[in-house]
Parts: structure tokens; C-alpha cells; sequence
């Protein structure tokens, strides 16, 4: 069972590799979004630390929609998609590792831009470990529930615009308690319970959503 997920693995990398142009397009969108932003606000270093955290989560949740769209759109039109039903492999184990995939190839690079990022947004030392804590917290979770709701969305004509409105609205309790550990570690609070409750989330979108995920996808091919 492990070899076949892990020989799954390599070949969702390797095809997310070979499309450059696309796994580039959410990275250019995060940073083009958070360059642009001082310029709008003014270069107020108050007023980039006040609304830096919430600026850097709302662009994460943009670009992670940006490539979420296609985590089944290819397997899904060449018909891969039915004959990893029809292998034997596990359906919840296959959305698990496109969901890893998904996450190391389109959520990870933005990650690994935002120390850069957070100081052109003038975030502390604390903010900023604070901000990171709930990346690697809470992005996870929106690739994990983005995939249900492309599941849902696979097939339709202008998708991209269901899946927004279907997603976004979801995505509204992580941002609060994501900023919200941010304002905490700003203010030299504890900002554990936030944290807690964002792991929590987590952990029951791992248990439910690549049950739902693949529970949408048979629904889809029928």
C-alpha cells in the first residue's frame, strides 16, 4: 500500500514540475498582492504592522485558490481519474496524497517568501512567529477543504467562480482566529488557544475531508 502512494507522490510532483508556468502563477499572485498593498494603505510602518497579518493570510487564501482549481481538472479529462477507482487503491488515500502534493508545490514556496515578506510589512519577531505557526496550522486545512469543494465543482462550466463562492465563506473562522494569534503575539499575549482551536480544525478536516473529497468525485464521474 505504501510503495503505490508513494510511487503517486513522485508522479504528482513530477507533473506539477513540468507545468512551471502554472505553479508559478500563485507565488507571483501572493507577492504582486502583498507588494501592491502598501501602496494603497501609505508606508506607514504602524499601519503596515496593523494590517500586515491580515494582508498575508488574505493573499495566501487568493493564491492557494488560484491553483486549486486544477487539482483534479487534468486527471479528471484524460480519464485517470476512473482508473485510480477502478485500481484498488484506497479513493481517500489518493485525494490525501494529491492534497500533499498540492500543499509542497502551490502552498510551500509561499511559505518559505513570507519571512521576506513580513519584514517588507514591518511584522516584529513575535508577530512573525505568531504568522508562521498558523501557515503551517491553517494551510494545510485550505488545501484539505479546497478539495472537497473542487470535487464538488469538478466538471462545471465556471467552476473556478462556484469554487470561490462555495470556499470563501468557509475560510472566514481560520482568518479569525489566524489574525487574531497575530494581534495576540503583537500585544505580548498567549496566543496558544488560537492555535489550539486552528489545529483542532485541522485535525477534522484530515478525519473528514478525504472522505467527502472522494465521496464527491464518484458523484462527479457518474
Amino acid at each position: 500500500m505504501i510503495y503505490p502512494l508513494a510511487g503517486l507522490l513522485r508522479r504528482e510532483l513530477a507533473l506539477a514540475y513540468r507545468q512551471k508556468a502554472e505553479l508559478m502563477q500563485p507565488l507571483i499572485f501572493f507577492v504582486l498582492v502583498i507588494s501592491l498593498f502598501p501602496l494603497g494603505v501609505g508606508p506607514g510602518p504602524q499601519m503596515l504592522q496593523k494590517i500586515g497579518p491580515g494582508v498575508i493570510w488574505v493573499a495566501v487564501l487568493l493564491s492557494s485558490l488560484l491553483g486549486m482549481e486544477r487539482l483534479f481538472r487534468d486527471d479528471f479529462s484524460d480519464g485517470w481519474l476512473e482508473q485510480m477507482m477502478l485500481s484498488g487503491l484506497p479513493l481517500p488515500l489518493v485525494v490525501l496524497v494529491k492534497v500533499i502534493a498540492h500543499w509542497l508545490t502551490c502552498v510551500l514556496p509561499l511559505l518559505l517568501v513570507s519571512p521576506l515578506l513580513a519584514l517588507f510589512l514591518n511584522l516584529s519577531p513575535a508577530m512573525y512567529q505568531a504568522l508562521v505557526l498558523g501557515l503551517l496550522l491553517g494551510t494545510p486545512l485550505l488545501s484539505l477543504v479546497g478539495a472537497t469543494g473542487v470535487a464538488l465543482t469538478l466538471g462545471l462550466q465556471r467552476g473556478g467562480v462556484l469554487l470561490s463562492l462555495l470556499l470563501l465563506p468557509l475560510f472566514v473562522p481560520l482568518l479569525i482566529f489566524a489574525t487574531s494569534a497575530v494581534d495576540a503575539a503583537a500585544m505580548q499575549l498567549p496566543y496558544n488557544g488560537q492555535l489550539a482551536i486552528i489545529g483542532a480544525l485541522l485535525l477534522l478536516a484530515l478525519a473528514l475531508s478525504p472522505l467527502a473529497t472522494a465521496h464527491a468525485l464518484k458523484i462527479s464521474q457518474n
